[in-house]
């Protein structure tokens, strides 16, 4: 059933932006839900149709808001075995393999995380958002592994999406990287767009985009004979851009070890250890894993920390870079 919400604008509120306003008056919407209503033009300023969320609001405008009844998502299920490692009524916490997407998009419909989810429990999961994303509050990278939270109902959607856009979730992942990062930590601040030469990646820009925010710390440097130099590192977000951590990795000079995107391919180094570049050869994903994922749960109000172990893939790797050490 739609829900509809009338607010008028007092002068305490005046030059805001109407998306804010929203999400100031409505704290159970969260800002790209509005965002999103108002792009589908269910949102009138003064009985006008507005499909801008940015548009400043006056003293006095009358705004309604239309929340249309939310659609069911037509997917197939896709008998994929899950790794969850937590399920409670309002959310599932995911430890999501390398080689599977998120949700259904451009050249895979049917076998994705999403998929797997309805052939979980197709009747347990939120709506809210697009149909062929149900459940979805945030992604990971197709070649990225690690932990992802999944609603379960619209009220833990929207209580974890608030969450996200405040970036008070804790995200930290490990990374092997190529050389070493000086100094050794530290934070990186970047604005980060969509690339002007090729639209499937993301690039530092001085001008345009959104705000990245990684903080990263080095953990170990591999430097010897027998293997080339390599790092691992640890990075805390503050912010979750696509591709965030794999552009500013590469912003530094010291991009992720199997990114296929953001490194030209493997070169052959010199004296290496041959069980250790077979390795790194043949890694068909980037050394990126998502390690520690922690959030408000939206129904006990409490701090829930989660953590997952690096996959056998990554796991071999840092074992053979260390034996060198």
């Amino acid at each position: 059933m739609k829900k509809k919400i009338n607010l008028i604008v007092k002068d305490d509120y005046k030059n805001l932006r109407v998306d804010v306003f929203i999400s100031k008056i409505e704290s159970n919407l969260s800002r790209t839900r509005i965002k999103n209503l108002i792009l589908d033009k269910k949102l009138k300023l003064n009985n006008k149709i507005i499909i801008d969320p940015s548009k400043k609001i006056s003293n006095g405008d009358t705004i309604d808001l239309i929340i249309p009844e939310p659609k069911k998502a037509s997917l197939k299920p896709y008998k994929y075995k899950l790794d969850i490692v937590y399920e409670d009524q309002d959310l599932l916490v995911l430890n999501k393999p390398a080689g599977i997407v998120i949700h259904p998009g451009a050249g895979n419909f049917d076998n994705t995380i999403v998929n797997a989810l309805i052939n979980y429990d197709k009747n347990c999961l939120s709506n809210i958002g697009n149909e062929i994303r149900p459940g979805i509050v945030h992604r990971i990278d197709k070649n990225t592994s690690g932990l992802v939270v999944i609603a379960k109902n619209n009220q833990a959607h929207e209580h974890l999406s608030i969450q996200f856009s405040k970036h008070s979730i804790t995200r930290v992942y490990q990374l092997l990287i190529w050389g070493k990062v000086r100094p050794s930590k530290g934070k990186i601040e970047t604005l980060i767009t969509r690339s002007s030469k090729n639209r499937q990646m993301m690039m530092v820009s001085n001008t345009k985009g959104k705000k990245a925010i990684t903080n990263y710390k080095t953990l170990e440097i591999f430097e010897n004979k027998n293997t080339p130099t390599l790092s691992l590192l640890e990075c805390k977000l503050e912010t979750g851009r696509t591709h965030q951590i794999r552009v500013h990795m590469n912003y530094l000079g010291n991009s992720i070890v199997g990114d296929d995107k953001y490194r030209k391919k493997y070169k052959k180094i010199k004296n290496i250890d041959s069980s250790l570049e077979k390795n790194l050869i043949s890694l068909n994903r980037q050394f990126l894993h998502a390690k520690t994922l922690g959030f408000i749960h939206p129904k006990k109000n409490e701090e829930m920390i989660f953590n997952s172990f690096l996959p056998k893939e990554l796991e071999i790797i840092l074992k053979k870079t260390k034996k060198y050490k």
